[in-house]
């Protein structure tokens, strides 16, 4: 069976290292639910399409991480970096943040 693939980009700011990934069908989607909006721009997320592996690598150089999608959402918590409990759903699209301090 064929990996699952998620568009990520790596920035490094400074001592920062901020992963974007997200499932790749959702990009270039806005998803709004009240007064909050989740975009999931090309221009921050549409570097690499990557596989499930390359994705987990990036997350444990990361002192940063935006994460949107349930394949991308739900492997950051399988994996350990997100607590489940902790995840934003807008329009039922999962997103979870991750600040390493």
């Amino acid at each position: 069976m064929a990996q699952k693939k998620f568009y990520m980009q790596t920035y490094k700011i400074g001592a920062e290292v901020v992963v974007a990934v997200c499932d790749k069908e959702l990009i270039g989607k806005t998803f709004r639910e009240g007064e909050i909006t989740l975009e999931v721009s090309a221009s921050f997320y549409k570097g690499e399409l990557v596989s499930e592996d390359e994705m987990l690598a990036a997350l444990r150089r990361a002192t940063v991480a935006n994460i949107v999608g349930e394949s991308a959402v739900r492997c950051a918590v399988e994996h350990g970096f997100v607590d489940a409990s902790n995840i934003l759903r807008v329009r039922g699209v999962p997103h979870a943040q991750i600040v390493w301090l």
